[in-house]
């Protein structure tokens, strides 16, 4: 149901968005944590290991203990209601685009809707609409996960106010350059390859065994979303990074800060100082984070596009009584 079918049309461009909305709403809640530990591994520049002196933080297990002993639980939901914004956004934004442009593409092309290329692209220009939208609060949310005690912000007010005043209207797109460079891809391979794990398991699983649709959906979404991740995580943290520029005093607790002129200067800084590994840091995280958020949000949003069907489905033969 992911991308315009013409044999299957039922959801609508509004009904789209709506269950995108829905979808980001539900996965932004369960993977916040993740999203948290992430962000503080991206943005640590001593090595993740207890050998490195320094190193505030060396692996998940140990980051969450320190997280809760110095932070507290709610620590692990810090910026997100900015995070919710940028979630519901995003996600109305780009599924609504997604369909909007696969019915473009079935009906002034010659490409079929379904092609794994045209979701590639789709995906990939999609992603990028959503995210020129929502990419103000997409800053505001790093700067809440990233910050530590005492706090810099102490709610989103504040935080869009200070910045405004200190750092000018440009502050809330910083990074906006490396998050089109990396979200084009990592969008397209998530959408395709979305399809085309679908296609396969369509082929390879029996017509007996395909009741279980709804985990097929989680399945397929996880999967996509590990490989998409891997191949575009470098692009990711370099966007943290540029993100909390202006912010260095707010991350003097968690370690060394760097100043970044720009992206190929961040690029440049992190070869030298880090080493390759560095363009990772946070993979295990992030890897896991993408398997479960985006196995996440093509299940949501199926199953509430499926909901939505039913629903009409529903009030169909009620009209027609009537």
């Amino acid at each position: 149901m992911v991308g315009y079918d013409p044999e299957a049309e039922c959801v609508s461009t509004v009904e789209a968005a709506a269950a995108g909305s829905a979808s980001g709403f539900v996965t932004r809640v369960l993977i916040s944590p993740l999203d948290v530990i992430k962000i503080r591994f991206q943005l640590q520049i001593e090595q993740l290991s207890s050998k490195t002196p320094g190193a505030k933080y060396h692996g998940i297990l140990q980051a969450v203990r320190r997280i809760f002993q110095e932070e507290g639980m709610l620590a692990f939901w810090k910026g997100h209601v900015p995070a919710q914004f940028l979630s519901v956004g995003y996600g109305a934004v780009q599924f609504m685009a997604f369909e909007s442009l696969t019915k473009l593409v079935h009906n002034v092309t010659s490409y079929n809707a379904r092609n794994s290329f045209v979701h590639f692209a789709c995906g990939g220009l999609a992603a990028c609409t959503a995210t020129v939208a929502v990419q103000p609060v997409d800053t505001l949310r790093t700067r809440f996960a990233a910050q530590g005690e005492p706090k810099v912000y102490h709610n989103l007010h504040h935080a869009v106010v200070t910045m405004y005043q200190t750092e000018g209207l440009r502050t809330f797109y910083r990074g906006l350059t490396p998050t089109i460079i990396a979200v084009f891809p990592y969008a397209g391979f998530q959408f395709s390859f979305y399809n085309i794990l679908q296609q396969f398991s369509e082929r390879m699983i029996p017509d007996e065994g395909k009741e279980g649709g709804n985990v097929k959906n989680l399945v397929c979404g996880s999967c996509a979303g590990i490989i998409s991740k891997t191949l575009t995580y470098p692009l990711d943290l370099i966007k943290k990074r540029l993100q909390v520029g202006g912010f260095e005093h707010a991350r003097a607790a968690f370690g060394q800060v760097r100043i970044y002129r720009g992206l190929l200067d961040c690029i440049r800084q992190i070869m030298r100082e880090e080493g390759l590994g560095g363009f990772f840091k946070g993979l295990s995280p992030s890897l896991l984070k993408a398997a479960v958020s985006t196995g996440l949000i093509f299940f949501t949003y199926e199953l509430f596009c499926s909901l939505l069907c039913a629903l009409k489905n529903v009030d169909s033969p009620k009209r027609k009584k009537s």
